[in-house]
């Protein structure tokens, strides 16, 4: 890290160095074909103005360059807790449950489901609950993360729709699990717009990895 802002510190000194002997020589230029009077109060104002514009102009660049190393440490924050979140174990047992054991229509199969089958759904929509959390208002790009979590979002939305929908009658909460719906949508978004026609439609593997 002190690598890096000593790195940085240097740079940003010699764009004010080489910032300021640009408009000196500009400066040159003009004194010298506009005939503009040199007297030394002139040139030491001259000169004086100069280094101030390449501080302005330094001080913006150093902003902007702050705000993007900031903006870039966030998403890699983010980015990393997502991945967390999304391949914890207890996340991967769960997927692979609800994968494997949850199907056919849920006014048939609701009250069949067992204690195992009802933690797996809770603890897939739990993660789904934080991604979105994560992922809301902007806080990282969906092209920076979808790449990776498109699958998980996906293919556990399409097991769980039905019975997210069931569940919601059944307490009369519009709002249960909205949160996970909206991430499933962008994710269906993303795959429309960036994956081919094929590979669209999910491929249920059985006893996949």
């Amino acid at each position: 890290m002190k690598s890096r802002e000593f790195r940085t510190s240097i740079r940003n000194s010699a764009l004010i160095f080489f910032g300021s002997l640009v408009l000196l020589f500009l400066i040159s230029l003009a004194w010298n074909n506009f005939k503009i009077d040199n007297t030394l109060t002139n040139v030491l104002e001259a000169i004086s103005s100069a280094i101030a514009a390449a501080a302005v102009f330094g001080a913006a660049y150093f902003a902007y360059q702050e705000l993007d190393e900031i903006s870039k440490s966030r998403h890699i924050e983010v980015a990393d807790r997502l991945f967390d979140e999304l391949n914890s174990q207890e996340s991967i047992r769960a997927r692979r449950r609800i994968f494997q054991n949850l199907k056919g229509d849920p006014d048939e199969n609701f009250e069949k489901l067992n204690r195992e089958d009802r933690d797996a759904i809770k603890t897939v929509l739990n993660s789904l609950d934080r991604v979105a959390f994560l992922t809301q208002s902007g806080w990282i790009p969906d092209d920076l993360v979808m790449p990776w979590m498109h699958p998980m979002i996906y293919k556990s939305w399409e097991k769980l729709e039905p019975y997210v929908k069931y569940e919601r009658k059944l307490r009369g909460e519009s709002y249960y699990y909205k949160h996970a719906e909206m991430l499933a949508q962008r994710c269906t978004k993303w795959r429309e717009a960036n994956l081919p026609p094929e590979e669209q439609e999910t491929n249920w593997v059985r006893n996949a990895l």
